[in-house]
């Protein structure tokens, strides 16, 4: 998009260019077309009106050849007078205009018969070619200016005209990586339940059985499809989405079933503290589950033994708190930590614990969910050791009244 902007820019520069440079010509044209015309006029004149060539115009000589001879202009360049033209012109009486130059030094020479005598009157025209040359300077001047001015114009327009392309260009990226990576744990979940249930049916098993596997499978899939409904409001700047009423408990209760799975095969526990009352929010469901999930995933993925996920009212907010017994965050990288694909390496890490927490598209979708929901998350420490983010997302209105109190669970 850059490079575009760059390239129209200097399209409209070259463009403005051509017609400066053709205006100026034409502009250069008719200057001159009027200094000759003026020069011829004041000749014209000047040889009509002579009585004798004692009191020419400034800038003028006169030459008179009549019957007495020769008399000419005291001080006359030594070109002057042209005499073939004045021999010419008495020969065939036809006014003649020409051009005579001598040391560098241009005139313009009109030659006509009057009254029985050939008058000759001659211009210097230095003060005309000055007055071009200045004329030409200005022009390249202002040119030069006017093409600068005209690409950086050029290219502040490219960048405004490509603005749009180049948003809906993000936009499509972002989409298809939010879309990829959301997408991949659910369709790998549901690909992985139907593989059981297909052998479970080749095995013949019990019904009651087979009846809860299928649940599973209808659960993945009203999950995946509650993710793409919310990527594709997520996409849509026409609207926030935030048209359902949801309680931040039971969003954090699918969390901790989701990732229960994965806490089994690394040994870890994953403990709830639920509030005592619902802690209802404005929101999507897929959005803020998929937040939760997140947070869950991620402190599953670092703990030595241990998830906890708490949730509670903090005046007119609601608080999910995921913490693990991990080896932490490194206070480098906290500042960065909800941007995409930040990463940090947490040395002495516990055996059997991943040396590495990495911080990739997950919790920067974090990020932009709690922005989206008029929230924020943050990361510190555990006080008991570890990591601990927190989700803060406004009340809903008709929740701001409650108390704050916490239930403790088995």
């Amino acid at each position: 998009m850059r490079r575009a902007a760059w390239r129209l820019g200097v399209q409209v520069g070259c463009s403005v260019t051509a017609i400066v440079v053709l205006l100026s010509a034409l502009a250069v044209f008719m200057v001159l077309d009027s200094q000759q015309r003026a020069a011829t006029t004041l000749l014209q004149q000047t040889t009509a009106q002579a009585e004798d060539v004692q009191d020419p115009p400034a800038g003028v000589w006169l030459a008179i050849q009549g019957p007495g001879g020769l008399s000419t202009t005291p001080g006359a360049p030594a070109v002057l007078p042209d005499r073939a033209a004045l021999a010419a012109v008495a020969r065939t009486g036809v006014a003649e205009t020409g051009d005579v130059q001598s040391n560098g030094a241009d005139y313009r020479v009109y030659t006509r018969v009057r009254n029985g005598q050939v008058v000759q009157a001659a211009l210097d025209l230095r003060a005309g070619h000055e007055e071009r040359d200045r004329l030409l300077a200005a022009m390249l001047a202002s040119g030069g200016l006017g093409l600068l001015l005209a690409m950086c114009t050029g290219v502040w327009l490219g960048r405004r005209a490509v603005a749009p392309m180049a948003a809906a260009l993000g936009l499509q990226r972002r989409f298809v990586a939010d879309a990829s990576h959301e997408l991949r744990t659910p369709l790998t979940l549901l690909s992985t339940r139907a593989q059981v249930l297909r052998r479970h049916l080749r095995q013949g098993a019990d019904p009651q059985r087979l009846t809860a596997e299928v649940d599973g499978v209808v659960a993945d899939a009203g999950h995946l499809t509650d993710i793409l409904e919310d990527l594709l409001l997520a996409a849509d700047v026409r609207t926030d989405g935030l048209t359902a009423t949801i309680d931040l408990v039971e969003v954090a209760a699918r969390a901790a079933a989701a990732g229960a799975p994965a806490a089994v095969e690394r040994s870890v526990t994953i403990e709830a503290h639920p509030a005592a009352a619902p802690v209802l929010v404005r929101g999507t469901r897929g959005g803020l589950l998929r937040a939760v999930t997140a947070l869950v995933d991620n402190a599953v993925a670092h703990a030595r033994s241990s998830v906890t996920i708490t949730t509670r009212r903090s005046g007119t907010t609601g608080v999910l708190e995921v913490g693990d017994d991990g080896p932490g965050i490194d206070a480098a990288v906290l500042p960065g930590l909800f941007e995409r694909f930040s990463s940090t390496r947490r040395d002495g890490a516990l055996e059997g614990t991943s040396p590495r927490r990495h911080y990739g598209i997950g919790l920067a979708l974090v990020g932009e969910i709690a922005a989206r929901h008029g929230g924020h998350v943050s990361a510190g420490d555990n006080p008991g050791g570890g990591a601990l983010l927190t989700l803060t997302l406004p009340l809903a209105p008709a929740d701001h009244g409650s108390r704050d109190s916490a239930r403790p669970t088995g």
